[in-house]
């Protein structure tokens, strides 16, 4: 049960509610257009053509769908899954020349050690000695990026963003469970009234659903140790470990080690088909957490089967959707994203600093993460989360001292 906001007062539910389909579109939306090319990317670098980039594309979506529709359902908490885009731009550089079937056989081998993990518990354990100003730091890092980019893009095209972002202001004070709905449509009709975007470009999409390719994977001892060793390593370091810091940092005790191990399983059973890697989503899950998804945080896993629904959709039909939100102009998706993460941003950055005894290091984890740092191939969550615990293990042993 999440802790860490007030309980609303319980009032009639809906199934269907405008805030729950709008965030789960919005986190689908978000999920696509920053990282679909790097999927293409590393399935041609594995020698994928149109139709394995489809089949790819087919069992992510479909796995994602299943995942958070199946998990949010049974712990009723917004539990969203993604592929991990680290795993995959490592990929995109370190499978030139590797056969597919031997592609994948690295994803089949990665994913098991991710089941592994989970469902053995010790990641779990990891988990409980993470103190949650630590966790708030490295969420309000990994976000800050999108908050600065709804500026980046006010810069770039005033109109859009500006009208996006008086949208968003105006309709939380009135239609606080509607705010990200309304700002995306508004975003999209300004789009269209000024040109950068037509409903016109949807009749060229090839629409069909698309057919799964299934390879037999193949086991290599160096492609194993040499590609499977570090994407099971960046997937769990940069997009377990935050996925879940989001969660608890919304105040959700749901237990990490099943969501770790069902999403590791999932990815050995799809891996034949392209499905590269499943992990705990960090960045689109803040979306699914907000208030403006829901007022009352017991609701929000609501938005999360939406977002589930949602990505089964683009699964099944594969490039055509990817296609469609790479056509919506980049500052709508880079407004509405930041525009929607606003509050998750404000929340994490007053949960980190709020406790004086951690303040120091939740301050460091937050630079550290929003510095982009990386080491190792490894992504600047993990390394902001470990320097931020040695500052703080630190500060408290010298304040412990001094008493």
């Amino acid at each position: 049960m999440p802790s860490s906001e007030a309980t609303p007062p319980r009032g009639p539910r809906h199934a269907v509610s405008p805030s729950h389909v709008a965030a789960g579109f919005v986190t689908v939306l978000v999920g696509y257009s920053s990282s679909a090319a790097i999927v293409f990317e590393a399935a041609r670098a594995a020698g994928g053509g149109p139709a394995q980039i489809a089949s790819w594309l087919w069992a992510l979506g479909l796995g994602m769908g299943v995942s958070c529709i199946a998990l949010s359902l049974r712990y009723r908490a917004p539990v969203l899954t993604a592929w991990s885009t680290p795993g995959a731009a490592l990929l995109a550089t370190s499978l030139h020349g590797v056969p597919m079937a031997q592609a994948l056989g690295v994803f089949v081998f990665a994913s098991g050690l991710a089941a592994v993990a989970g469902f053995s518990g010790w990641f779990e354990r990891l988990m409980h000695r993470i103190p949650r100003p630590i966790a708030a730091g490295m969420l309000a890092g990994v976000l800050l990026e999108f908050g600065l980019g709804v500026f980046h893009a006010l810069q770039r095209d005033r109109l859009l963003v500006g009208a996006m972002l008086l949208t968003l202001l105006l309709a939380r004070r009135r239609f606080a469970r509607y705010a990200v709905a309304l700002t995306f449509g508004v975003g999209v009709l300004v789009a269209a009234l000024t040109g950068h975007w037509s409903l016109a470009s949807l009749s060229s999409l090839p629409w069909h659903l698309t057919r799964p390719l299934w390879t037999t994977p193949r086991f290599a001892w160096s492609t194993l140790l040499g590609i499977g060793v570090p994407l099971f390593i960046v997937t769990m370091a940069s997009q377990n470990l935050p996925g879940v810091a989001m969660l608890r940092s919304n105040g959700y005790d749901t237990p990490a080690s099943p969501l770790v191990g069902w999403t590791g399983l999932l990815g050995v059973l799809l891996a034949p088909f392209g499905g590269f890697s499943f992990n705990l989503a960090a960045i689109t899950a803040a979306i699914c957490m907000s208030p403006e998804a829901d007022p009352d945080p017991r609701q929000r896993w609501r938005a999360a089967v939406w977002a589930g629904g949602f990505y089964t959709v683009t699964g099944l039909l594969g490039a055509s959707v990817a296609a469609l939100f790479a056509a919506f102009p980049h500052a709508l998706v880079a407004a509405i994203a930041g525009l929607a993460l606003l509050s998750t941003i404000g929340n994490s950055l007053a949960s980190a600093l709020g406790d004086e005894t951690w303040r120091e290091g939740a301050l460091i984890t937050f630079l550290v993460t929003a510095s982009g740092f990386t080491l190792a191939g490894i992504g600047s969550a993990f390394w902001g989360l470990l320097l931020g615990l040695a500052a703080g293990l630190l500060a408290r042993r010298a304040g412990a001292g001094a008493r």
